[in-house]
């Protein structure tokens, strides 16, 4: 009888260990570094977007990097939008400056002013408030605005949308996002 106990006993040795506090926290911090990030070497979160990112300078799109994209996502989505405008005293509406979907989940980042041709392989745009596809740099008409840069990790990869809007892309990612990040800048136009 003692024979068949401790076989038994040891079997159930992993599962207790498994369940137990220390593995939980173990599995706490694995989940915790693999948090998606969203980082730009252009500016700091809430910090100042450069010029040369805004129509006042070269309109190019910043430098953007992530990290801890889930093992399990098919794709990304970027969207950069403004819910300060026109006047961040009185918003009266979020305009859209980039909206990119189906970004290949291996890839890292964007390169700084990256063009069509550079971008992953698969990456699909939407047309951003400017009516056109492509990277809109901040233009506040008045004060200082908030643009905020998100990236979702998505659990599938987004049909053609031919071009959408960010609201069908949204629509489209509805019930798909495992996880997302932010990344805000802010700007002021020098008048």
């Amino acid at each position: 009888m003692r024979q068949c106990k401790l076989p038994f006993l040891l079997l159930l040795i992993p599962a207790l260990l498994e369940s137990g506090p220390m593995m939980q926290a173990v599995h706490a911090e694995e989940n915790k570094a693999m948090t998606l990030q969203l980082t730009s070497t252009a500016f700091a979160h809430e910090g100042v977007i450069p010029g040369i990112h805004t129509c006042e300078g070269e309109d190019v799109s910043p430098p953007l990097a992530w990290s801890g994209v889930p093992a399990n996502a098919k794709s990304l989505v970027l969207i950069v939008d403004d819910p300060d405008a026109p006047d961040p005293a009185a918003p009266k509406m979020t305009w859209v400056h980039w909206v990119l979907y189906n970004i290949a989940p291996s890839a890292t980042g964007l390169p700084q002013g990256v063009s069509p041709k550079e971008l992953p392989a698969g990456t699909l745009q939407g047309n951003s408030d400017f009516q056109r596809t492509g990277y809109g740099g901040p233009c506040p008409p008045v004060g200082r605005h908030r643009y905020f840069h998100k990236l979702y990790a998505l659990d599938v990869v987004l049909p053609d949308l031919k071009t959408p809007r960010k609201h069908e892309v949204e629509k489209a990612m509805k019930g798909h996002v495992i996880e997302q990040a932010e990344l805000i800048g802010t700007y002021r136009k020098h008048q």
